[in-house]
C-alpha cells in the first residue's frame, strides 16, 4: 500500500514556484482590494466589455464562428475576473461596506448582462452563425457545442422578445439580483447575531471536543466561558449530544427560523417577490411555469420527470422515517420523556439509538478524522485515480490567514493548477460549503491553468490542537474536493464550457461520486488514524458506521427530499400573489411529512433557491446526480477495485475533464457504456428495490 505523508511531512515550496506571477497576484488581490478598488474595477470592466461587444457588432465582415462566437468568448474577461475576486470576499470575508457594495453593484451587473444578451444586432449575428455553420465540418464537436449553447442561451435570455418585453425582462433581472443579495445577507445577519451563552450546567452530555469548540466560539466573540452559535459545525453536534432538551429546542428554533424573524432580516416578503418575478420571467419566454423554464435546459427536461424521481424515493423514505420516529419515541419514553418526540429531539435520540443498537458513538469517531489527514486522503484518492500530486505552498497571502495553497501536478509532473482551501468557520463567512474558481481552465489563445478553491465551515480548534471532523464533515470535505477536481481536471478550449459549467443536475455527479472513496478500506486504513495513538480506525467500527448510515437513511432522505419537493412546488405554481410559507405548509401536509422531522432548508433560509437562480427549481439535482453517482461507483464495484485504472481513465475523460463539451447524457453513457440504472440509488440508501 502506498503511504502518504502526514501534514507535517508535506512538501512545501515557495511562492516563486507557482505557475506564473499572475496566479500569485490574483490570489493576493482577493485579500488586498478595498471597496473602492472593487467599485472601480467593476465599472471599468463593464465599460471594456461594452467596447468589446461594440467592436463585434461594428465588424463589416459577415458573421462567422471566429469573429462572433469566439470573439464573444474572449470578451469581458476583466469583468469576470473582478466578479470572481469579489465573490471570494463577499462569501468568506464580508463587511458592512462589502455588503453595501454588493447591493449596489449586483443590479448594475444584471443590467449590463441583460443589455448584451438582449441586443438584437448581436442575436442576429449569432443566429446567422448558428444557421450557417452549425453543420459545418470545419467546426469541432466542442465548437458546435459552444455555438449551440450560445444561441440557446440568448434565446433563454429573451433575445426574441419585443422591445417592450426586453425592457421588462431586464428590469426583472435587476430586481431579482437585488432581492437575492438581500435574502443572502439577511441569513448571514441572523446567523451572526444569534448566540447562546452556556454556563457550566449547560454542558451536560457534550463531548470534550465540542466543549472546546464552544469555548473557542466564545473567545472569537470576545467572551469567556462557552457560546453556541448558529454555525452548522456547532449547532448540529449540540443538537446531537446536549442533555438539555430545553436548550436543544431553543437552538433548533433559532436554526430553523433564520430569515423568518420580524425586523430588517425578515425574508418572507422577499421570497414572495422573487417567486412572482420568476413567474413573470418564465411567462415572458412562453413557459407555463418557472420550473418548466428552468428544467427545459437541464437533464430532467420537465417538472414531471423530477416529481416522478422524488416521489419514487419519498414513499419508502417516509415509511422508514415513520418507523424510526416510533423507535425514537420509545427510547425517549424509556428515558422518562412523556411528551411526543420533537424535531429538536431527533438527532439526540438517534445518537442514543446508534449507541444502544450498534455501539456507535459518533464523538468517538472524530479523533480518527483529523482535518489534515482528511485533506491528505482527498489528495491520495486523486493520485490513485488520476495521477495527481500536491505540494503545499508557503507564504501565499490570500484573503485570510487560514487559507492554504497547493500546487497540483499531473502524472507527468506538469503543473495542472492551483488549489486553495479555506476550511474554518468565521462570522464573516456565509454558512455551508462550496467550490468556485478564481481562474477557470481554458485553451483559448494562450490558455490558462485553473485556480480553484474550496470553502468550508468546520469548527476551528483552540491554538495548538488539531481540527477534528465528524463523519459528515469528512464527507463534505470529499464532496467539495470532488467539485474542485471537476475544475482542476477540466481540459476544454472554451471558457463557457469549462469545468463545472454544466447542467445543474449533472454538476453534483463529480462531487457526490467522490464521497464514495472516503469509506474505501484502503483510504481509511491510510488516513483515518487516531490523532493521538496513530492507530487506524478499527474495521469493526467501520462496519458499525456503515450500518448506522442505513439506520439514519429515512431521516436523511426525508429532510432532503421534502426540501426538493417544496422547491418544485414553489416554482411550478402560477398564482397572482405567491404565498411561499403557505405553499410549504400545504406541500408538507400533502406528502405526509413526519411531525418529528423538519425539511433540511426551510423556505426563509433556503439560500440554494432564493439567493440566486442557480438551484432554483433545481434542488432536486442532488438526487438526480445521486442516481448517476450510485450507478457510476457500481462500475468500480463490479470491477472489484475502487481504483480500477481503465474505469478511472474513462471517468477522467468523460466526466471530470470534459466540462460541458458534450451533452451530459452522452458523456455519462460514454463513461458507463449505458444509461444510469436508478435502482443503484435505492440500493445506496438501503431501500428495497422492487
Amino acid at each position: 500500500m502506498r503511504s502518504f505523508p502526514s501534514s507535517s511531512q508535506t512538501d512545501h515550496v515557495q511562492p516563486g514556484d507557482l505557475c506564473d506571477n499572475l496566479a500569485q497576484s490574483l490570489i493576493g488581490l482577493a485579500g488586498r482590494f478595498t471597496v473602492s478598488d472593487f467599485r472601480e474595477r467593476f465599472r471599468s470592466g463593464m465599460e471594456n466589455h461594452r467596447q468589446e461587444i461594440a467592436a463585434i457588432l461594428a465588424s463589416a465582415e459577415d458573421p462567422t464562428f471566429q469573429n462572433t462566437i469566439a470573439a464573444l468568448e474572449a470578451a469581458g474577461r476583466d469583468l469576470a475576473e473582478t466578479a470572481r475576486l469579489f465573490g471570494v470576499v463577499a462569501g468568506t470575508s464580508t463587511t458592512k461596506d462589502i455588503q453595501a457594495l454588493e447591493r449596489e453593484i449586483m443590479p448594475e451587473l444584471s443590467r449590463h448582462g441583460s443589455a448584451i444578451a438582449l441586443n438584437p444586432q448581436l442575436f442576429a449575428r449569432v443566429e446567422a452563425v448558428y444557421d450557417g455553420e452549425m453543420a459545418s465540418p470545419a467546426l469541432s464537436p466542442e465548437d458546435r457545442r459552444l455555438l449551440e449553447r450560445t444561441y440557446r442561451g440568448l434565446l433563454r435570455s429573451g433575445a426574441q422578445l419585443s422591445e417592450a418585453d426586453r425592457t421588462r425582462f431586464a428590469d426583472i433581472g435587476a430586481e431579482l439580483s437585488e432581492l437575492g443579495t438581500a435574502f443572502s445577507q439577511n441569513i448571514l445577519a441572523d446567523e451572526a447575531d444569534w448566540s447562546l451563552d452556556l454556563g457550566p450546567d449547560d454542558l451536560g452530555g457534550l463531548p470534550g471536543w465540542l466543549v472546546s469548540s464552544l469555548a473557542a466560539a466564545a473567545q472569537d466573540r470576545g467572551k469567556s466561558g462557552h457560546v453556541l452559535t448558529l454555525s452548522r459545525s456547532l449547532v448540529v453536534p449540540f443538537l446531537t449530544y446536549s442533555d438539555r432538551a430545553d436548550l436543544r429546542e431553543k437552538a433548533f428554533e433559532a436554526w430553523t427560523k433564520r430569515g423568518e424573524n420580524d425586523g430588517p432580516s425578515d425574508n418572507r416578503a422577499i421570497m414572495a417577490k422573487i417567486l412572482k418575478l420568476r413567474q413573470e420571467k418564465a411567462a415572458l419566454l412562453g413557459f407555463a411555469s418557472y420550473a418548466a423554464y428552468k428544467l427545459d435546459d437541464q437533464m430532467a427536461k420537465k417538472p414531471e420527470n423530477v416529481r416522478d424521481l422524488l416521489m419514487r424515493v419519498w414513499e419508502p423514505a417516509r415509511e422508514r422515517a415513520e418507523a424510526d420516529a416510533a423507535a425514537l419515541a420509545d427510547l425517549a419514553r424509556e428515558a422518562g420523556q412523556n411528551a411526543d418526540i420533537l424535531a429538536s429531539d431527533w438527532r439526540y435520540y438517534a445518537q442514543k439509538r446508534r449507541l444502544r443498537d450498534l455501539d456507535v458513538d459518533e464523538s468517538a469517531l472524530k479523533p480518527y478524522f483529523a482535518l489534515d489527514r482528511m485533506i491528505e486522503a482527498t489528495f491520495d484518492v486523486a493520485g490513485r485515480l488520476f495521477g495527481l500530486s500536491f505540494k503545499e505552498v508557503s507564504g501565499v497571502a490570500a484573503w485570510h490567514p487560514d487559507v492554504r495553497c497547493f500546487e497540483v501536478y499531473d502524472r507527468d509532473g506538469a503543473l495542472k493548477g492551483i488549489f486553495l482551501g479555506d476550511y474554518f468557520a468565521r462570522s464573516s463567512k456565509r454558512s455551508g460549503a462550496w467550490m468556485s474558481a478564481l481562474r477557470s481552465q481554458h485553451k483559448m489563445g494562450e490558455g490558462q491553468t485553473p485556480i480553484i478553491y474550496n470553502v468550508c465551515n468546520f469548527s476551528k480548534p483552540p491554538a495548538g490542537t488539531p481540527a477534528l471532523l465528524s463523519l459528515d464533515d469528512a464527507r463534505t470535505l470529499f464532496h467539495e474536493f470532488g467539485h474542485a477536481l471537476h475544475g482542476l481536471l477540466s481540459d476544454v478550449t472554451w471558457p463557457s464550457l469549462s469545468g463545472t459549467a454544466v447542467a445543474r443536475d449533472f454538476v453534483e455527479l463529480p462531487s457526490q461520486l467522490y464521497e464514495h472513496w472516503l469509506m474505501v478500506p484502503d483510504i481509511l486504513e491510510a488516513h483515518a488514524r487516531h490523532v493521538e495513538t496513530g492507530d487506524p480506525l478499527p474495521k469493526a467500527l467501520v462496519d458499525k458506521v456503515i450500518a448506522a448510515q442505513r439506520i439514519d437513511a429515512g431521516f436523511d432522505t426525508v429532510e432532503y427530499t421534502a426540501s426538493a419537493i417544496v422547491d418544485l412546488d414553489l416554482h411550478e405554481r402560477t398564482v397572482i400573489e405567491p404565498k411561499p410559507l403557505e405553499t410549504e405548509r400545504e406541500t408538507l401536509e400533502r406528502i405526509g411529512m413526519p411531525d418529528a422531522i423538519v425539511m433540511r432548508h426551510r423556505s426563509p433560509h433556503f439560500a440554494h433557491i432564493f439567493s440566486g437562480e442557480g438551484y432554483s427549481a433545481g434542488y432536486y439535482s442532488y438526487m438526480w446526480s445521486e442516481v448517476l453517482d450510485a450507478d457510476a461507483f457500481e462500475a468500480f464495484r463490479e470491477a472489484g477495485d475502487p481504483f480500477e485504472p481503465a474505469i478511472a481513465a474513462k471517468l477522467h475523460d468523460h466526466i471530470y475533464s470534459a466540462g460541458d463539451s458534450e451533452d451530459p447524457a452522452v458523456l455519462y453513457e460514454r463513461f458507463r457504456g449505458r444509461a444510469p440504472n436508478p435502482d443503484a440509488l435505492m440500493r445506496k440508501r438501503g431501500f428495497a428495490v422492487g
